[in-house]
């Protein structure tokens, strides 16, 4: 999400418009204290209906929007809405961001005075790769206690446009660091857990702050090859729709309950996403049933109006907008041109009552209305960075990150052989690096080289200046001090510079003259050399993964404020890692075969297809891999079902397909198939304590479904910690409906009758999907 304001001024007829515009809505004071509409010493409105707590909220919201004049309703349907002095409701600002932690990214949002900064756990693609449902949720119960304790400070908002939960579908994204990776299924967890966390318990239809899942749909291209996102036509598959784009925010809908849905920049099938009926209240509201509100990615409307030229005239955009389901919007267009719309016969005043009433219900369900009462009103700066927020920052970086190479056991390192450590590369001692993108102020910050400090004596050469790497002047210097120590900690990488929004990645390869600085420094090294990858996307590492001089490799991701002593602790074995990559990492030469603009994610022909579900070639680091401290062992616990039969009467035309020898999933009633329970037992046969993840993968039958050219697909997840020397059972309940269904070439699921391969580690188990005739 960016402000386009250059975008916004294309064209010289909308300049003195917006220009006056936004003059009008500077507000009076520049404190963002928060304006109760309703507090009981407000002598004009104490009385009025919409501030009568007892009263049902969907009447208060029709008794405040019935008030409104059709300029004042108008004046509501931006991001900076503007105040109703007359009706005692202060302008709100609602664009506030906290992907990983409060953020002031967005003007909603301020640090400074009492609270300086806020707890920055580490990026979403690391806290993804601990596969830790219960910790991504405790994530966003932290992060909403402080962004509630700021609004009550008056310094930010209560409607949070997070989390991002775009597929990475490709490794060059430069957004895909945001994301929780390039499965559908996780990336749907991750979605439902975050936003409970954030919203709460939704007791009473309460919400703590709104979430909002992010951009919807088919968004994951930000500046490639000469084509960006507000010009990219996605031209997506019904087929590709339906099992990997949409399934995020499905989730995020049906299981996390979240209160807003972000239309995108892009097009998808020629149809701008914040234009689309069909995708907006046909799918979001309709099919999926969300309760809350749908919001623009800032300057959208404007952006499919002046760059993608989707309609003749401003006010046909404005118009096109909100008739196809969209509520607010991110930037000013909507409130400079929806009353002509409304003059010109193109939208109606009850058109834009409907988007006020799914707005203003979500203020009401936060409490705005209520004065300032509820139960987080004496949340304040003493819950902003305590010591339990900073110990779980800590603890989700140990968790994401991830263990790729560990030859002869070279890790941990031990303090008392090791009491000389080099400390070498353009990352070893950075701060802001760590937090990753649409990130706030941390609150404290401790670097890898610090983190090492603590374990050992360290001797601190960058290598090169910055991750661009542009020279090898310091290379001498870091040689000398790997020759001098016992060990060497190399900590190389990416940083914004390089993946970011609005650039994505040209190369999977490290930049520069990385690769020959951990080549050169691993040849001289005296002790064992450790590889320390900061990055939000894959990196080809080939070469270290191959040099027997590496001992050993480790992605920490963007691991947030604590993200230096939590790789110093799992360096020296303080910490057991326990993550597993959340994405596929690639050879570079996998990149000229797949053009980022190609949305499809099966093999074809040449193309390759995307991600592990469907992509057949040769890799660096599969998805799911990692490594660990101690070793484990799985066994199925007793035996499963082995076949599951559909009976006769379901075996109709409306339900079965006998050319594909398939039951079509919405006509079947999944009722009638009995759960299957797995019981997986979880044995750590090494000598640490240590966390997994245990996965369930389904491979459906071959053949049966045309065009789904699947290898498999993860259908559960669940991370268990077992001591050294136990054993954990854990149950995955398998359902026929849930977990064996694909979905074919028209976007439609079916449940394919044959074998279905069930992956659990080494383990297979098959079950016979037939009818019984």
């Amino acid at each position: 999400m960016s402000f386009n304001i250059k975008a916004l001024l294309t064209g010289n007829r909308l300049v003195v418009t917006l220009l006056l515009f936004l003059l009008c809505l500077v507000h009076p004071s520049e404190s963002l204290r928060p304006l109760f509409a309703c507090n009981p010493a407000n002598g004009l409105t104490r009385t009025l209906r919409f501030c009568r707590v007892n009263v049902p909220v969907h009447v208060r919201v029709q008794d405040l929007i019935g008030r409104l004049t059709l300029q004042e309703k108008i004046r509501l349907l931006v991001n900076n809405a503007a105040a109703v002095p007359r009706l005692g409701i202060g302008g709100y600002e609602w664009w506030s961001e906290a992907l990983h932690g409060v953020s002031d990214v967005g003007p909603g949002a301020k640090f400074g005075g009492a609270f300086p900064g806020a707890t920055s756990f580490p990026q979403v693609i690391t806290t993804a790769a601990s596969f830790n449902q219960s910790l991504w949720e405790e994530i966003g119960r932290v992060v909403s206690d402080e962004a509630r304790a700021m609004y009550n400070g008056g310094v930010a908002g209560l409607t949070y446009w997070s989390p991002n939960v775009n597929i990475l579908r490709d490794p060059r994204w430069g957004r895909g660091q945001e994301t929780p990776g390039e499965d559908p299924v996780v990336a749907g967890k991750y979605a439902a857990s975050y936003v409970r966390g954030l919203q709460g318990n939704g007791a009473g239809n309460r919400l703590k702050v709104a979430a909002c899942c992010k951009h919807y749909t088919a968004y994951d291209l930000d500046n490639w090859n000469g084509v960006d996102r507000f010009h990219f036509n996605a031209k997506v598959t019904k087929q590709d729709l339906e099992d990997t784009y949409n399934v995020p925010f499905r989730s995020c809908v049906y299981e996390g309950k979240v209160a807003s849905v972000m239309c995108s920049y892009n097009q998808v099938n020629g149809i701008p996403t914040c234009a689309d009926e069909n995708l907006l209240k046909n799918t979001i509201r309709g099919q999926w049933h969300l309760n809350g509100y749908i919001v623009s990615d800032c300057d959208s409307v404007d952006v499919f109006f002046n760059q993608q030229h989707y309609t003749t005239t401003p006010e046909e955009a404005a118009a096109a907008s909100i008739k196809a389901g969209l509520d607010l919007d991110c930037g000013p267009f909507l409130a400079i041109f929806t009353e002509g719309a409304v003059k010109k016969g193109l939208l109606t005043e009850n058109d834009v009552n409907l988007a006020l009433a799914n707005t203003i219900t979500v203020q009401m369900r936060l409490g705005m209305f209520d004065g300032n009462l509820g139960p987080y009103a004496n949340l304040g700066p003493r819950d902003v960075c305590t010591l339990a927020h900073r110990h779980l920052a800590l603890e989700a970086a140990h968790q994401g990150i991830v263990l790729l190479k560990n030859s002869g056991r070279s890790l941990p390192l031990s303090p008392r052989r090791h009491r000389t450590v080099a400390v070498i590369g353009p990352n070893s001692d950075v701060t802001e690096t760590m937090i990753g993108n649409y990130a706030g102020k941390a609150c404290t910050y401790t670097t890898p080289l610090q983190g090492i400090s603590r374990y050992a004596r360290t001797l601190h050469q960058v290598g090169c200046a910055g991750v661009a790497c542009a020279g090898n002047q310091g290379f001498g210097a870091a040689e000398a001090a790997a020759r001098e120590a016992d060990a060497t900690v190399l900590v190389m990488g990416l940083d914004q510079s390089i993946e970011a929004e609005t650039r994505d990645r040209t190369g999977l390869l490290l930049p520069g003259y990385q690769q020959d600085l951990v080549t050169r420094v691993a040849r001289v090294s005296r002790g064992p050399v450790i590889l320390v990858l900061m990055s939000g996307g894959p990196i080809d590492v080939t070469f270290a993964k191959n040099d027997p001089r590496v001992a050993a490799i480790i992605w920490a991701g963007y691991p947030g404020q604590a993200g230096g002593a939590a790789i110093a602790n799992i360096i020296f074995g303080a910490a057991n890692p326990g993550g597993k990559l959340p994405m596929t990492w690639y050879p570079q030469d996998y990149l000229a075969k797949v053009p980022m603009t190609v949305m499809a994610m099966r093999a074809s022909g040449n193309y390759p297809g995307r991600t592990y579900r469907f992509y057949k070639g040769p890799v660096v680091f599969p998805f799911g891999f990692g490594l660990s401290y101690t070793t484990f062992a799985h066994s199925l616990a007793q035996s499963p079902l082995a076949q599951l039969s559909v009976s006769p009467y379901n075996l109709n035309s409306a339900i079965f397909n006998s050319s594909s020898n398939s039951i079509k999933v919405s006509h079947a009633n999944c009722e009638m198939f009995p759960k299957m329970p797995l019981h997986v037992e979880v044995s750590n046969t090494g000598e640490f304590d240590g966390t997994h993840t245990v996965f369930v993968f389904a491979e459906p039958p071959k053949n049966r479904i045309k065009g789904l050219g699947m290898n498999k697909q993860l259908i559960a997840f669940e991370k268990v910690h077992v001591t050294a020397g136990a054993k954990r059972t854990i149950r995955v309940d398998v359902d026929a409906c849930k977990h064996l269904g694909v979905v074919d070439e028209h976007g439609k699921r079916r449940i394919p009758m044959g074998e279905h391969k069930l992956h659990i580690g080494d383990l297979k188990h098959t079950i016979l999907v037939q009818p019984q005739l």
